[in-house]
């Protein structure tokens, strides 16, 4: 790899620290061709993406970016798992974790904030962006149908009332 191609290796891990969500940065030593090919697949769905880049160049790359706090974990094999939804490749990689042991999580990054394994597993266990939209939608359009229940109940008990009423007097 010549200069010209390790700074455009530094380039291109420059603007993904600065735009992911979250950085999760883990050690995949003994993965085999299939099992990084299966993680990178489940991280494309997501709508993340995975990085294996030399850990020197990354370190570089971070230097006055808001997730320069993961230098420290990037020794020896490191895979990045980066998405731009704060909480898809936590996820994924937490998920792919428990399934394959020789995937381990060293932390990760969200915006400026620093993550240990544990903040990453919280960070998974948060919400993603579609789900935190489907609630909002949720909460926003129960009290419409809550009003319109409570426009029509009048209507549907005072019919009740008088149906009632025309079934006691023709007793």
């Amino acid at each position: 790899m010549d200069r010209a191609q390790k700074e455009q290796v530094v380039e291109e891990l420059g603007q993904i620290f600065e735009s992911s969500g979250v950085v999760v940065v883990a050690r995949y030593e003994g993965m085999t061709v299939a099992e990084m090919q299966a993680l990178r697949a489940q991280m494309r769905e997501a709508g993340g993406a995975v990085r294996v880049a030399k850990n020197r160049l990354a370190k570089i790359a971070l230097e006055g970016k808001p997730a320069a706090s993961i230098a420290d974990y990037l020794t020896g094999m490191t895979v990045l798992a980066f998405s731009e939804d704060p909480v898809a490749a936590a996820k994924v990689a937490d998920a792919y974790a428990k399934t394959n042991d020789k995937f381990v999580i060293l932390g990760g990054a969200m915006g400026e904030n620093a993550l240990d394994p544990a903040g990453v597993k919280s960070v998974a266990q948060m919400p993603s962006r579609e789900e935190l939209i489907a609630s909002i939608v949720a909460c926003i359009g129960a009290p419409a149908s809550n009003i319109a229940g409570a426009i029509g109940a009048p209507a549907s008990n005072i019919a009740g009332i008088l149906s009632t009423l025309e079934e006691r007097e023709a007793a």
